[in-house]
């Protein structure tokens, strides 16, 4: 037996003490834990979910363990065996998760001690739970992410599918909610498409910090074993884009370090602000006022009180949530702030926020893809339901606001004259048509002449909406021919 294990032996609590939290740490103390501490203290039944990346980390400490001779190779395949029983209870729900062990990380060991007796009292050596945890966190938080990404993905290619169907129909573009020039439906979707693309990118730069090993560290100030944590950090795929391992260099901060799960809940944040928004512009445009699309009945609901009523109640809900979101970024932040080096107890407060954040966002990025995109119909492998454009009302509606008076400045530019003075003549043809309840299109040639002299016929393909939106071709622009050209991009993009 080596040294190690002859101490781990001779220091261990008997058997009989592994049913209770006493083996983990209570020897020093002169009487036991009151109920109340306990439940107050304990994380056990929101931090269970980390049980996975629990035993994923303890496996490739025990098999860095055995490798560097610092346990046994019985007491290995010993661990070995007894975490893939405690995999199999946890997923058949026989496990018995008790509140007395605190938290996820002594449940797992006390149980797996009941099952392969000392070798699963030396799985501890060289570790704390501090950095257990950290690293756990991060394992866990990786997983969450790549799913955040696919269906960061899913969202977008619902965005792109709707563009495409919409390239030439006209919404009124509005800035400060008054309408301002003709757009491109399908333009505007892909406005909506950059954004969850850049949080996709931040998700992806968020990924590769989440994904550094603090296991080693042990509780503040590394070991005496001869670790390698080099091995485990590969073992664990925390590996750089070289396939390098990336491994947490202070052990200080490695233990005490949050800062991943606050740039992963700001980026979760910003995400969340961008559903806000495209929210805010899907309940503005399904109300009767605009009447701009209509939303599949299965994500709408109606009232106890007025039959007539149907309400958008998903995009509602989750700009609320977004309010949640934000208010755990803020709660992680704050509960970071005045913590002094290294771990403390307080920490155990980050899990509830960033488990509630995982889940906000992956519920609302599901729901959105399908409600904007539609479901997939198995039958005919098309998509069905999701938004329903109102294409003739959202030109009428460009129409009332003189959508095109840049246009007829513009126009005027091209005749030579000053910008300032194209603004202003044009300002006054905007009164004019005002006065006569028309829009500038509308205006007979001698009236526009009569703003300015080398106004000709032609004017009119300038004041059409589709002639607004055709001369806008330049990159990024809203003419339908560079909006195809966006979709293309995405389109390959994300096929990729």
């Amino acid at each position: 037996m080596p040294t190690s294990q002859a101490h781990n032996a001779a220091s261990a609590p008997s058997h009989n003490q592994l049913d209770t939290k006493a083996q983990a740490w209570s020897a020093l103390f002169s009487e036991p834990m009151s109920d109340l501490v306990k439940r107050y203290t304990s994380s056990v039944f929101f931090d269970k979910r980390l049980w996975q990346a629990d035993i994923a980390g303890s496996l490739a400490h025990a098999e860095m363990l055995a490798a560097q001779g610092i346990i046994g190779a019985d007491d290995h395949a010993s661990i070995q065996r007894g975490m893939a029983q405690i995999t199999s209870e946890i997923e058949s729900g026989a496990f018995e998760w008790k509140l007395d062990l605190e938290d996820v990380h002594l449940n797992i060991e006390a149980r797996l001690t009941q099952l392969v007796g000392d070798a699963g009292k030396r799985l501890h050596t060289g570790r704390s739970r501090n950095d257990q945890v950290a690293t756990d966190v991060r394992l866990w938080l990786r997983g969450e992410i790549d799913l955040i990404a696919d269906l960061l993905k899913e969202l977008q290619v619902s965005l792109v599918d709707v563009a495409a169907q919409n390239v030439d129909v006209i919404l009124p573009g509005f800035t400060h909610l008054q309408v301002a020039q003709p757009v491109s439906f399908g333009h505007h979707m892909l406005a909506y498409v950059e954004m969850f693309a850049r949080d996709a990118e931040r998700m992806a730069d968020v990924r590769r910090r989440v994904n550094v090993l603090p296991l080693g560290s042990a509780a503040l100030a590394g070991t005496t074993y001869p670790l390698d944590r080099e091995r485990v950090a590969r073992t664990l795929g925390m590996v750089d884009v070289n396939g390098s391992p990336v491994v947490c260099q202070n052990s200080l901060d490695a233990v005490s370090d949050r800062d991943f799960a606050i740039e992963f809940t700001a980026a979760a944040s910003l995400c969340m602000v961008h559903v806000s928004r495209l929210s805010e512009e899907l309940i503005i445009w399904m109300s009767q006022n605009f009447g701009f699309i209509k939303i599949a009945d299965r994500f709408t609901t109606g009232s106890s009180i007025m039959p007539q009523k149907k309400n958008p109640d998903v995009p509602e809900l989750a700009r609320g949530k977004t309010g949640r979101v934000v208010g755990h970024l803020m709660g992680l932040i704050t509960l970071m702030k005045g913590q002094p080096l290294a771990y403390n107890k307080d920490n155990q407060e980050d899990k509830e926020p960033l488990f509630d954040t995982v889940d906000t966002l992956k519920d609302t990025l599901r729901i959105f893809a399908e409600m904007v995109g539609g479901q997939l119909n198995p039958a005919t492998g098309q998509k069905e339901g999701g938004i329903t454009v109102n294409a003739p009302a959202m030109e009428q509606a460009a129409l009332k606001g003189y959508a095109t008076a840049t246009d007829l400045a513009d126009y005027l530019v091209k005749k030579g004259l000053p910008f300032r003075d194209a603004h202003e003549t044009v300002a006054h043809a905007v009164k004019a048509a005002t006065t006569h309840a028309c829009d500038l299109s509308e205006l007979p040639l001698a009236v526009l002449q009569g703003f300015h002299p080398q106004i000709e016929k032609d004017v009119y393909e300038a004041l059409s909406l589709r002639g607004s939106l055709n001369a806008r071709n330049t990159l990024g622009g809203t003419a339908p021919a560079q909006v195809r050209a966006q979709i293309a991009r995405h389109q390959a993009r994300l096929a990729a």
